[in-house]
């Protein structure tokens, strides 16, 4: 059953980039067309109609815009992720150096497809509002026409949230395209978009439906994601953001959006709570085995149809393919790497880390072999290799998988961090932190790692936050939104700077034999067994002696010093996010709006502030 609804989604994604040219006809993001030579009024009379222009709110994260840009590839370096940019040039390159400016074409094409994926929202909305179906006695239709109501309300709402940590104050765009409105706006207060959103999804999420009601389960957006949606957007609202003047600032009323946060976070755990799967690992391969399991953890995941999709080809395992392989399983490469500093920081005994931080590739032979160095740790929860069928020897985007979007896990951690902030680390606090980390331990250690640590960190608030920071990079390494977290904890700036301090003190260590991380592997070993399953002699601690030939020695944190110094990556990757930037000490995250928009905006767009040239 879980299988035929998952193929059954495929289909049904694969239809919506033809239902959006059916209902859209986007040329920019302002440009006053109709939005349908279709008769609106009819398509939301009745329920079938009203779930085909509905499912063109989907369409853009079938593009590049979402599924290898937003959805991972611009999510910039943190203690936790790394890319390098300052190496090369190309759009990609400069905005994890956090250096684009307004011509750059992946700016361009996410800032186009937000705002078609908003006015698709925006036709949806009008249309349900005004169908007599919302208020009809037929309750099972109404229901639907609710639900689908919350859908483009809650798409719209993630939509702005991403414009406002990529370009600040944004044009607010809450009305469908038609005759007389003005479409060309200004910017507003991101602050003001924010708070619009939590209110519509606050309003209309006690009318929708479970994921466990609905026709495609987690991958059609549903109650528990939209409540976890409004926790996610009050925090958000709640925290910190960059000023035009490079200054970290936030609201005065920031409290009132913990609690936001707080209740609605509690909301899902009173009304639909649900145990988190034991098999942390099998939480991310589920993506790639046609699994979408409801009241689980994953609230809602984008559903990329068969041939779409970049998840396993530009985040992943490394799969070395092509036509030289003797595999059928294509090639997948990683454009993001895990520092060494984040997988050092885990517990040897926290399962997360080798489900999070792989240390093997696939080479064209089919075998796991040791990655490079230490410069290439992959994201371990997705692969390629993990699909049951081989998409084929020439493979490489396009693997299917799903990309998440919201956990369970990540709610009861939103609800631990907004309970700390308003009351201190009180039982409810504590609890949430719990039943995270009671899956990343063995039972057998629960005392230790889950009642000892927690109750040692609940000594005050400072420290519980801290420990909050901590667990949700260990919960979510990876998943791409650590940027997006440092940022409204006013922590991507000294994050970044900790993290080259760290690298820089394991590299001495690595060399010198001495200091804090002097036992930790400046080799590691690494074999095939007679079955041919790959090994790692010492994954955690350096070796002391030689062991036997079968073992392969690597380089590992003796890669990242020299004679000549420290390596290129740990002075540069991260200089710009808090040492080169335009003002010390902070991380200009925010991007120029691109030109495009600027010149067909009329004179009422900008790139003023922020210290853009």
């Amino acid at each position: 059953m879980l299988i035929q609804s998952f193929q059954n989604m495929k289909k049904y994604m694969f239809l919506i980039a033809g239902l959006s040219m059916f209902l859209t006809s986007c040329k920019d993001f302002l440009e006053p067309d109709s939005p349908s030579t279709f008769d609106t009024k009819y398509i939301y009379s009745n329920v079938d109609d009203a779930r085909k222009g509905v499912n063109a709110i989907y369409e853009p994260f079938g593009q590049d815009a979402f599924r290898s840009r937003l959805s991972n590839n611009m999510t910039g370096n943190t203690d936790i992720e790394r890319q390098s940019g300052w190496g090369a040039t190309g759009a990609r390159y400069e905005i994890w150096d956090l250096n684009a400016n307004s011509s750059n074409a992946d700016l361009k094409i996410v800032w186009n497809a937000a705002y078609t994926a908003i006015r698709n929202c925006n036709v949806a909305i009008e249309g349900i509002l005004a169908s007599e179906v919302l208020n009809s006695a037929d309750i099972a239709s109404a229901k639907k026409m609710n639900n689908m109501l919350g859908e483009a309300y809650t798409i719209r709402a993630y939509w702005y949230s991403m414009l406002a940590f990529y370009f600040g104050d944004v044009p607010n765009v809450r009305d469908a395209p038609k005759a007389g409105n003005d479409f060309f706006l200004a910017k507003e207060d991101r602050n003001v978009i924010l708070t619009q959103c939590i209110q519509d999804l606050i309003e209309i999420e006690p009318k929708m439906s479970w994921a466990d009601e609905t026709s495609f389960g987690i991958e059609q957006v549903n109650r528990e994601f939209t409540l976890g949606m409004i926790a996610r957007l009050a925090l958000q609202r709640g925290g910190y953001y960059l000023t035009p003047a490079l200054k970290m600032e936030r609201k005065s009323d920031y409290l009132d959006y913990y609690k936001i946060a707080k209740t609605y976070a509690q909301k899902l755990v009173t009304l639909k709570d649900r145990a988190l799967p034991t098999d942390f690992r099998q939480v991310f391969l589920n993506e790639a085995k046609l699994i979408t399991p409801t009241n689980s953890d994953i609230l809602f995941e984008i559903p990329f149809a068969n041939g779409n999709g970049d998840v396993g080809w530009n985040i992943g395992i490394t799969v070395d393919g092509g036509a030289t392989a003797s595999h059928s399983y294509g090639s997948g490469s990683n454009y993001m790497s895990m520092p060494p500093s984040y997988y050092f920081s885990f517990d040897t005994l926290d399962v997360r880390r080798d489900v999070t931080c792989a240390l093997y590739k696939i080479n064209t032979s089919g075998q796991q072999i040791f990655v490079n160095n230490s410069l290439n740790i992959a994201q371990g929860k997705w692969s390629r290799w993990s699909l049951d069928k081989a998409p084929g020897i020439s493979s490489a985007k396009g693997t299917g998988i799903n990309w998440p979007m919201l956990r369970y896990s990540d709610v009861l951690l939103m609800l631990s961090e907004a309970e700390n902030e308003l009351n201190g680390p009180t039982a409810l606090a504590q609890d949430a932190l719990k039943r995270v980390r009671q899956r990343a331990f063995a039972s057998k250690y629960w005392s230790d790692k889950v009642e000892t640590y927690v109750s040692n960190i609940a000594k005050s608030k400072s420290s519980f936050f801290d420990a909050i920071v901590n667990e949700r990079a260990w919960e979510f390494g990876g998943e791409m939104i650590r940027k997006y977290e440092l940022i409204r904890w006013n922590l991507y700036a000294k994050k970044s700077e900790e993290t080259v301090n760290i690298l820089k003190q394991m590299a001495d260590a690595a060399t010198t034999g001495t200091g804090q991380y002097a036992d930790l592997p400046d080799f590691m070993y690494w074999k095939r067994n007679t079955s041919g399953v790959f090994t790692i002699l010492n994954p955690s601690r350096k070796f002391i002696g030689t062991p036997d030939a079968t073992w392969t020695k690597v380089s590992f944190l003796a890669s990242m010093k020299t004679t000549t110094g420290y390596g290129e990556w740990i002075l540069k990757d991260w200089d710009k996010h808090y040492n080169s930037g335009p003002a010390k000490g902070v991380a200009r995250y925010i991007f120029p709006i691109p030109s495009e928009a600027i010149t067909n905006s009329q004179g009422k767009l900008a790139n003023d502030g922020y210290q853009f040239q």
